[in-house]
C-alpha cells in the first residue's frame, strides 16, 4: 500500500514539475495587444470622464475644445499624457491634472494613440 502511495506522489510531482516547464517554452499573453476602443479607455480606465465631458467643460476643458485646440497647434496629446508636453488647452488645470498621469503613464502607447484618436475626432 504504501508503495503504491509512493508512486502516486511522485507521478504527481512529476506531472506538475512537466507542466510548468512546458509553459515557460510558450509566449505569455501580452495584455496591453488587447485593443480597446479610445471611447471605452476615455470613459473607463482613464477616467477622464470625471473632468472631461464631450461639450461641456466640467472641472478640465472639454473634449471638443481640447481637440480643437491640439488639432490647430499638430500637437501631441499622447506626449502630453506621457508628461513629454506643456499643458497648451488650460495650464491652470495641470496641478489637478497630473493625479491622473499616474494612470496614463500605465497606458501601453497603442491604448494613449487609441485615446488620443477618439478625443481628435471632437474637432470640429
Amino acid at each position: 500500500m504504501k508503495k503504491y502511495i509512493l508512486i502516486a506522489l511522485i507521478t504527481t510531482l512529476v506531472s506538475c514539475k512537466k507542466e510548468t516547464e512546458t509553459n515557460l517554452d510558450q509566449p505569455k499573453h501580452d495584455e496591453t495587444s488587447v485593443t480597446v476602443s479610445g471611447e471605452e479607455l476615455f470613459s473607463g480606465k482613464g477616467t477622464c470622464t470625471a473632468c472631461h465631458l464631450p461639450d461641456q467643460k466640467v472641472i478640465g476643458p472639454s473634449i471638443t475644445e481640447i481637440a480643437k485646440i491640439y488639432k490647430e497647434k499638430n500637437a501631441s496629446i499622447v506626449s502630453f499624457l506621457k508628461e513629454e508636453a506643456e499643458p497648451i488647452v488650460d495650464p491652470s488645470q495641470y496641478e489637478v491634472m497630473k493625479a491622473n498621469f499616474a494612470i496614463t503613464k500605465q497606458m501601453s502607447d497603442e491604448e494613449l494613440k487609441a485615446l488620443e484618436e477618439y478625443m481628435l475626432s471632437f474637432a470640429k
